[in-house]
């Protein structure tokens, strides 16, 4: 027994070393062949949401598989693998498929970030059951594009198949199918299918079928029928050939990568020029109540003393009316965090754009779009605002918060999809903005209400790092110069910054006035002022 506290009891050292000298061994090119491509989800985000990212029905890969809560599935995966025996050509037995994968046993492993503590043979035929289960799950859409009969389906699974979508263990299945931590390498898939179908052309043909009907149901953007077919041998599994569908490959391409260093520099730009300006004004009221002061008359001195109380009613002004816009500052930038803040995993900064409402009210339209992340643009001439029409349900937070940790966890050029959720996070603050872009018909809304929607969105705010995706930046930068340019936005930011942003300011007005106020006693203690009060009567 190891003296280490902290060893997982179930490691075999013994296969560990086997598994370290067999691939030392192996020729080094299957490494570059067969990158990682699926990984554990970053605990950053799997803080924030983990029912999203743990699998609650079905264990497809090595990372769920001996949980017990998901055991019941076991009987389902095993009938769909005799389903796949029945279909195979020839005489092929399903101990062949798995004799066929147990060659691959490297390749398979090097697919997953994490050591997998299992034997070749039992990782050979965990691949085979979870393969098959998931092709007779793919093979409804199959069906639906007409490329197979509904008898083609075992009969064990019909009550989790689910033509239409409707049922509630068909979605569930599907959520679990899409997971990062949940997945298989596709080219086993591609090999089960070899032994139904005489040619690895028709094989792939039918898998690239299943795959449309996966991702058709599954994205939220509405795909175009002249996109261009994606290579499966090109895509690493489900999850990775979602994420290409959403985005393609040229906007991948296209876009460059700029980690955001010192981004709060950038964003503090503005408050440095308030900061500056205010305490101009500040070193000018000083200097004016420097001369004042030394007056020693007798409204001047009860002014002094009437000072300190005008001073804390101008604070209490200044916190009531901007108690609502100062409100993101204080939960991101306060010097003093509580102690719940402590283990929270850190935000990512919100996306400097006005909400959709601000932006309606200042004359920006909505134009909905068919596409994917690439038709996200601003027209500055026709202050016009393109945005993909996306459709939401009960399938779309699981799935997102799967793309931004496969993006995260994969990409080595830019988080494009990550940018898009936090442009959406910045223009949807509440309820409103959520039904402004239903209304205009960008937002399929198939949830409960409008507020789901601004909370869904609301809550994909944890990254692992910032970026900044040229396109989508441009985007931003034309909405915040068309809004900062209207005048209402220009004369309300002057009036925050250089009028109520100053509390001295509001001080002196007030000594003004009261000043005002005592000239007129005065004027009244040596000359009648009845006159006016009968004019008033």
């Amino acid at each position: 027994m190891s003296s280490n506290p902290n060893a997982n009891p179930n490691f075999d050292e013994h296969r560990w070393i086997i598994n370290i000298l067999r691939t030392l061994e192996e020729e080094p090119e299957t490494d570059t062949d067969f990158p990682v491509c699926i990984f554990s989800v970053p605990k950053t985000l799997m803080s924030s949401d983990p029912d999203s990212y743990t699998p609650k029905e079905v264990a497809i890969g090595p990372y769920h598989y001996w949980r017990p809560e998901l055991y019941e599935m076991e009987r389902y995966k095993l009938a769909a693998a005799k389903s796949a025996q029945r279909h195979f050509n020839g005489d092929h037995k399903f101990q062949d498929v798995v004799d066929q994968l147990k060659e691959l046993e490297l390749q398979i492993r090097a697919c997953y970030h994490n050591f997998l503590n299992f034997s070749n043979e039992a990782l050979a035929w965990m691949m085979a059951i979870g393969a098959s289960f998931l092709l007779e799950f793919l093979q409804i859409y199959a069906i639906k594009d007409c490329k197979l009969s509904k008898t083609y389906s075992s009969r064990s699974m019909s009550h989790l198949l689910d033509y239409a979508g409707t049922k509630a263990a068909h979605n569930a299945i599907l959520r679990d199918m899409v997971m990062l931590e949940n997945q298989i390498p596709l080219f086993v898939l591609r090999k089960m299918l070899e032994f139904e179908y005489s040619s690895l052309e028709s094989a792939d043909e039918m898998l690239q079928a299943m795959l449309m009907g996966f991702c058709e149901e599954l994205s939220s953007f509405k795909l175009m029928k002249d996109m261009p077919m994606i290579n499966i041998s090109e895509s690493a599994h489900l999850l990775g050939y979602l994420y290409d569908m959403v985005v393609p490959k040229s906007e991948q391409k296209a876009s460059e990568i700029i980690e955001v260093v010192d981004d709060e520099g950038e964003a503090q730009q503005p408050q440095e020029r308030y900061s500056t300006d205010l305490a101009y004004s500040n070193k000018l009221f000083r200097e004016v109540w420097k001369l004042v002061s030394k007056l020693t008359i007798r409204p001047i001195r009860l002014i002094k003393n009437l000072l300190p109380l005008l001073s804390i009613l101008a604070r209490q002004f200044q916190y009531l009316l901007f108690q609502e816009g100062n409100k993101s500052g204080d939960d991101g930038s306060s010097s003093h965090p509580s102690e719940n803040d402590v283990n929270k995993p850190p935000l990512v900064e919100e996306i400097t754009i006005p909400s959709v409402t601000e932006l309606y009210k200042s004359n920006v339209t909505f134009s909905a779009t068919v596409g994917n992340i690439s038709t996200v643009s601003f027209d500055a001439e026709t202050a016009t605002l393109h945005l993909p029409t996306i459709s939401l349900d009960v399938n779309s937070n699981v799935v997102f918060r799967n793309l931004v940790a496969y993006e995260a966890s994969n990409a080595s050029g830019p988080l494009i999809f990550t940018r898009y959720t936090e442009f959406m996070n910045g223009i949807i603050d509440t309820e409103e903005d959520a039904k402004l872009l239903r209304e205009k018909g960008i937002i399929l809304n198939r949830l409960k209400s409008d507020a789901e929607v601004a909370h869904l969105w609301n809550g994909m705010s944890r990254s692992i790092r910032l970026t900044k995706v040229p396109h989508i930046d441009k985007v931003i930068e034309g909405v915040n110069k068309h809004y900062n340019s209207q005048w209402k936005v220009k004369f309300g930011k002057y009036m925050k910054y250089y009028v109520f942003g100053s509390w001295q300011f509001l001080t002196l007005i007030a000594t003004i006035m009261l000043l005002l106020l005592m000239t007129l006693q005065g004027f009244c203690s040596v000359y009648t002022c009845r006159k006016f009060d009968t004019d008033f009567v």
